[in-house]
């Protein structure tokens, strides 16, 4: 089976075999941490964006480093601390802030 989600918002739907997945891709990691340089090029050059609703700095800070670990860019986003708090939506387009954002 190969992997074919986007986004991962839940694991109430997995399936036997995407828990599979996701083992042994865990699995294989193992050799990348025991090396100097703990990163493979997966993500390089790919934006990933961090959301999160509530203040949750171990989950925050696992996913920012899973992210670095696969040479992510990352974006951590903050509600609290954002334009959201003046009425903004989440929808509101990142292309004044983020020149580099797809489009």
């Amino acid at each position: 089976m190969s992997w074919n989600r986007r986004h991962i918002l839940s694991l109430e739907d997995f399936t036997p075999a995407e828990y599979d997945i996701v083992l042994k891709t865990a699995n294989s990691f193992r050799e990348v941490l025991s090396r100097r340089t703990k990163k493979v090029p997966t993500l390089q050059g790919q934006v990933v964006t961090n959301l999160f609703f509530e203040s949750s700095t171990r989950t925050r800070s696992s996913f920012e480093l899973a992210a670095k670990r696969l040479s992510a860019d990352i974006l951590n986003f903050a509600p609290g601390s954002s334009s959201l708090t003046k009425g903004e939506t989440i929808l509101t387009p990142p292309k004044p802030t983020l020149p580099w954002a797809p489009t």
